[in-house]
């Protein structure tokens, strides 16, 4: 989370309609700052600029701009400016906490561990810095700093919500689960109402095979919050009543958007494989790359996906429901088109156009495949490449061959794929277990598809 705070623009702005003309430069860096922090982006940065041309010395603007062009996707100018800025300003702590943050999305973590330091360097009782810190040190696994960081940040700030959170995170990753929900169950009592901390209690008690005390946690977030789409999902996955047949499209929303923000789950992706599984599938039905293919990333989240298919692909246009994490791909500069979607409206939307669809752990938020594989199908062109990974049902399923889990996605039998994928009229020649990424310590099995569409098939 950027910190959106100096002395001096901390005034609120009575009136958004006066014209900048109207507003002094202190006005209208803090109207500037107030629609930032709202999300409208463009509106922002003409503010911060017109600021900049009467005041090209302000350290503030320089700052929130850089941080802005570094969430529209442009970070080198953005890193460009923060730095200008700290230059301006070597003494102001937020600015290297801001920095780290940047740094951190960057996925350059030894640079975001030092701005991190300089916070506390400068301003010892900064508690987000240490919170922060502690994610880094959890990320390159030094979990005792993780801790005495974090440790430090609920020092400082008893009521420091996501360190608690983070705390119980870290203990969940050593295996601690019992310790971790006595962590979980403070950040609750701090904000009642924080989804996050529901969500991991949730989380701790199926990890120990308590999942009727899970469902439990998500019942009454369910009774206090009756609308809350995370809340409604997981006491079904729990629970096993009322299981939709797909995630719904504000559970996806809400979760993923949540997740585009969140400091803590970034470092987490670090032992994501499922990219890089899809890239290895396309290279062996594709071999040389040729860059001659229409593609399409169904679910296509942060692009982590994007820069690993290019060398492939002509155009590439990539499909999500959450626009948080659109807004991450978008700063990767691969794509050629984002589009916010439900994926299987958008696949039927467009008969006959792509060479290739991937799908890199969008369809485990589907029970059943039959919608979406007969939409890729129909989307993709004569000997069309589909490639896509699910999470492996392993012991019994369900009679339909998937089945919900406890953390709220869905397990998928080979059989069940290979029928589906039949039924759908492809040509399957991968379908191989692999690990899709570590969860609580421990691998998460899952199975990669490649199928072809084919007039044959």
């Amino acid at each position: 989370m950027y910190t959106f705070m100096h002395p001096d623009v901390q005034n609120e702005v009575e009136s958004e309609r006066e014209t900048i003309s109207e507003l002094s430069l202190p006005d209208a860096l803090a109207l500037a700052l107030q629609i930032h922090r709202r999300g409208h982006l463009t509106e922002a940065e003409t503010l911060y600029r017109k600021v900049l041309d009467i005041a090209p010395d302000s350290a503030d603007a320089q700052h929130f701009l850089g941080v802005l062009l570094h969430q529209g996707g442009d970070s080198d100018l953005g890193i460009e400016l923060i730095r200008k800025s700290i230059a301006l300003n070597p003494f102001e702590p937020n600015y290297y906490n801001n920095f780290g943050n940047v740094l951190v999305e960057m996925e350059r973590l030894a640079e975001a561990t030092d701005a991190y330091k300089k916070v506390i360097a400068l301003a010892p009782d900064h508690a987000n810095a240490h919170n922060n810190l502690g994610a880094l040190s959890k990320a390159f696994g030094r979990f005792d700093e993780a801790a005495t960081a974090y440790q430090k940040a609920i020092e400082l700030n008893p009521d420091h919500v996501d360190a608690h959170n983070n705390m119980g995170k870290l203990l969940s990753a050593q295996g601690r689960t019992k310790e971790a929900i006595a962590w979980y169950c403070k950040a609750i009592t701090l904000m009642r109402h924080n989804p996050d901390s529901r969500k991991l209690l949730g989380i701790a008690y199926y990890t120990l095979g308590q999942t009727e005390k899970a469902a439990e946690v998500y019942r009454q977030w369910l009774a206090e919050e009756p609308e809350s789409p995370v809340a409604k999902h997981m006491l079904s996955a729990c629970s096993g009543q009322n299981v939709p047949p797909r995630a719904s499209d504000e559970y996806v929303e809400s979760t993923f958007d949540r997740f585009a923000d969140s400091f803590d789950a970034k470092l987490e992706k670090l032992a994501y494989r499922a990219p890089d599984l899809i890239a290895e599938a396309l290279a062996s039905a594709c071999g040389v790359p040729e860059k001659r293919l229409m593609a399409l990333d169904a679910g296509c989240g942060t692009g982590l996906c994007g820069p690993l298919i290019a060398p492939y692909v002509r155009r590439l246009v990539g499909v999500d429901l959450s626009s948080g994490m659109l807004a991450k791909a978008h700063g990767r500069n691969t794509y050629d088109e984002l589009t916010r979607s439900e994926l299987t409206a958008w696949l039927l939307d467009h008969p006959l156009t792509y060479d290739l669809i991937v799908s890199a752990d969008t369809l485990c938020y589907f029970g059943s495949l039959a919608v979406p594989l007969v939409a890729a199908y129909s989307a993709l062109k004569e000997e069309g490449l589909l490639i896509f990974t699910v999470e492996e049902a392993t012991g019994e399923t369900e009679r339909d061959g998937y089945r919900i889990e406890p953390h709220g996605r869905y397990s998928h039998s080979r059989m069940y794929l290979n029928q589906m994928l039949t039924a759908a009229r492809f040509s399957v020649f991968i379908i191989e277990a692999a690990v899709l990424r570590m969860e609580g310590g421990k691998p998460v099995d899952g199975i990669v598809v490649a199928a072809r569409k084919g007039s044959e098939a």
